[in-house]
């Protein structure tokens, strides 16, 4: 009979067991999936006589990953990279196989702009690089040695290739399938909950500066992670393809709502630091009022039909906030304390954010419908990379493949070619790795604990077995302690080498050879050119040196000179998704501190800030009527571009002779506004607009005196020199 003593063991056993299925359990699965699809491949192409089965072997550890839509994912973009880069080596074939050097350095080049195309690009696009370049030369180099039989060899390699494609995606989606799509499903629940708690917590004045820059960093990285899983899951069901546009509108919605609660904090931050106590007092009731708007009964929003209803109490809050702002307006403009722009500006970005969490709250609820018109969105995520780092990664690549070139030409050595080749694969793949120099150690590493494994296996293992089923027993042991090693998170470069070139050292043809000194040398051939790799990205440039986080933090800072001169049309979106991407990579970097990190989340808040302030200035001149005061002409337009222009130029090279520039022209830009808004009879909706348009300025000035911004040098300065008053950030009101 069961006791209750026996109750409480059990218990915890059963968690306990729960526990390690949701994580390590999961792992052991993806284990036992890719030594199973690899062994598959294996057989098939020994039962179609295939020259290398060994290379389909190899490609399942190439493409296969943990969830089913990122191994038809890598798989689409292998296939596609494997086709490029056939037939360009079939071109280079028929014109250079007799001229070795030009060969070589034709290969080289064409490696090098696949490189700098995998450094360029995002997710599985980059690995399509990757294999654009690994491709051409895997094919190309030791066809070029028998160009008679070129175009056989090369089609028999995509055959194999191909056939471990398929092979990993069948055993990935049909045993224990594991989709991203839920992994986007649980983020989508996730982050819609976390931010509304930031909401919350945030208005009420309990999150320290800290604790708001980590929760906006793991907001950036959500946001890209988000993104690749998106892009991952279109390729699983086609109800994912159906959802595909509005959760890429949803993640768009999440960061214009993520940075326009930001300026509005910051704004109320800046007010208090003033001293403005009849606006704060004015506008604290507005704000207590939005945090039951996200939830139901109390309760935090669970899932799209939750979502609906709390968008229904947004939409209903919305349209009465315009009257109930003028009443409120109305009522304190005769107290001499007031301050009617400072009112504005923090009305309108309050109106403006419960706008943006309506439009995040109706797509999110939209996802309850398989189709829905929110589906229709143009504007995507689009990241952003620096050209010349991409460059210099590309020269980096065609630089190693030259001078282990020569120095195959010049040694003659056999195994010259498998050095060459390899060097071409590990350049492309470290090159897509925030820590590339790392990477390639780890694979070096990695590669020579599989050359250990292999001599073993082929010369101690396979001279005394007889059967396929005694030959998978043999490779099961090797395989499964590689795949477990490239599931461990410091361990993957280790796992990847070993998983790779365990196969292409050891996996066995339909004729096997034994040829220890072959072997040997194609073992040393493959950890020479990983050791040369990362000895390259070490000295070549290196990523953890200086120069490319200050590359990242100028296109960063130079997103507002985008925001300035690029066109309207998904403006925001772009700006939005470029931002974020770069935070992302900047934190990528081997180099990072947290101080570094701290600087870097500073500019971006400074960046999203004034950015999205000016899209929408820019946005509000656009839709002005077309009559002779608003031309581009008149001095108000003229003072408000000078404006646009100087803020442009400061964020382009920040000094304190720009930052002066940019705070007199929004004093006088501010100034030329009221103005015309004073001497002119506009319409009702126009001096609306025209209203806007100053609080947009004026919140441009109030962030380049915020004492938290990296202009704060510079406002401290300008304030010493007696420019601008301590307590007056409203004195252009």
């Amino acid at each position: 009979m069961a006791t209750p003593a026996s109750f409480i063991e059990r218990r915890p056993l059963a968690h306990a067991l729960l526990d390690w299925a949701r994580t390590d359990g999961l792992a052991w699965v993806y284990i036992f999936k890719a030594v199973l699809a690899a062994l598959l491949s294996l057989w098939i192409a020994m039962r179609l006589d295939m020259a290398q089965p060994r290379t389909a072997m190899t490609t399942v550890f190439v493409v296969m990953q943990p969830q089913s839509g990122m191994v038809l994912a890598k798989s689409f973009y292998r296939f596609c990279g494997t086709m490029v880069g056939l037939v360009v080596m079939m071109i280079f074939i028929s014109l250079f196989s007799q001229q070795p050097v030009l060969f070589l350095s034709a290969t080289a080049l064409w490696v090098g702009v696949c490189t700098a195309g995998a450094a360029r690009n995002r997710n599985f696009r980059s690995y399509g690089f990757v294999l654009a370049g690994y491709t051409a030369a895997l094919i190309g180099i030791p066809a070029a040695q028998h160009p008679e039989g070129a175009y056989l060899t090369a089609l028999t390699r995509v055959s194999e290739v191909t056939l471990g494609i398929v092979c990993a995606g069948a055993v990935s989606a049909l045993i224990f399938p594991q989709h991203a799509g839920e992994q986007v499903r649980t983020t989508v629940r996730r982050r819609f909950t976390q931010f509304v708690d930031y909401v919350c917590r945030a208005l009420s004045g309990n999150m320290e500066r800290a604790q708001i820059e980590r929760t906006n960093l793991a907001f950036v990285s959500d946001i890209v992670g988000f993104e690749a899983a998106r892009s991952v899951a279109v390729f699983e069901n086609p109800e994912s393809r159906m959802r595909g546009g509005r959760l890429a509108r949803l993640n768009s919605e999440f960061m214009s709502a993520s940075t326009r609660f930001h300026a509005l904090h910051q704004l109320m931050n800046r007010l208090r630091e003033s001293a403005s106590a009849t606006t704060i007092a004015a506008l604290e009731p507005f704000f207590r009022e939005v945090p039951p708007l996200f939830s139901l009964s109390g309760e935090p929003v669970r899932n799209a039909a939750d979502a609906a209803r709390a968008a229904a109490q947004l939409r209903d809050y919305k349209a009465a906030l315009p009257r109930r702002v003028r009443e409120a307006r109305s009522a304190l403009e005769a107290n001499p304390d007031f301050v009617q722009l400072e009112f504005d500006t923090a009305a309108e970005l309050l109106y403006r954010f419960v706008d943006d969490m309506l439009a995040y709250a109706d797509t999110y609820a939209s996802l309850t419908a398989p189709s829905h018109e929110r589906e229709h969105w143009i504007a995507r995520y689009v990241p952003k990379t620096n050209m010349f780092a991409a460059a210099i990664s590309g020269l980096r690549g065609a630089a190693v493949m030259l001078v282990l070139s020569a120095f195959w030409i010049e040694s003659a050595w056999p195994s010259g070619g498998t050095m060459v080749l390899n060097a071409a694969a590990v350049c492309a793949l470290a090159s897509s790795s925030p820590r590339p120099t790392l990477m390639s150690a780890q694979m070096a590493f990695g590669t020579l604990l599989a050359a250990i494994a292999g001599m073993i296996v082929v010369f101690g293992v396979f001279p005394h077995i007889d059967g396929f089923a005694l030959m998978c027993a043999a490779l099961a042991p090797a395989l499964l302690l590689g795949t477990y090693l490239s599931t461990r998170r410091t361990l993957a470069g280790v796992g990847i080498g070993y998983c790779i070139f365990f196969c292409f050292l050891a996996g066995p043809d339909n004729l096997v050879h034994y040829d220890p000194t072959g072997f040997m040398n194609d073992a040393l051939a493959l950890v020479l050119s990983m050791i040369v790799v990362a000895i390259a990205f070490a000295v070549l440039l290196p990523t953890d040196a200086p120069w490319l986080r200050h590359l990242l933090l100028g296109d960063l800072r130079r997103e507002v000179v985008s925001a300035r001169r690029g066109r309207l049309s998904s403006l925001s979106t772009h700006f939005e998704s470029r931002t974020r991407d770069l935070l992302a990579q900047i934190n990528a970097l081997p180099a990072s501190r947290p101080q570094q990190q701290r600087d870097a989340l500073q500019w971006l808040f400074a960046v999203l800030e004034f950015g999205n302030a000016v899209i929408d200035l820019r946005r509000e001149i656009a839709a002005l009527p077309g009559e002779p005061r608003h031309a581009a002409s008149m001095p108000w337009r003229r003072a408000v571009d000078a404006m646009l222009d100087a803020v442009a130029r400061l964020f382009d090279r920040p000094n304190a002779t720009r930052f002066q520039a940019a705070l007199a022209a929004a004093v006088r830009a501010i100034a030329d506004t009221q103005t015309l808004l004073l001497e002119t009879g506009s319409s009702r909706e126009e001096r609306h607009r025209l209203q806007r348009i100053v609080s947009h300025l004026h919140f441009i000035r109030t962030a380049l005196l915020d004492h938290e911004s990296p202009f704060a040098s510079f406002a401290r300065d300008a304030r010493e020199r007696n420019d601008t008053p301590e307590g007056a950030p409203h004195a252009a009101a």
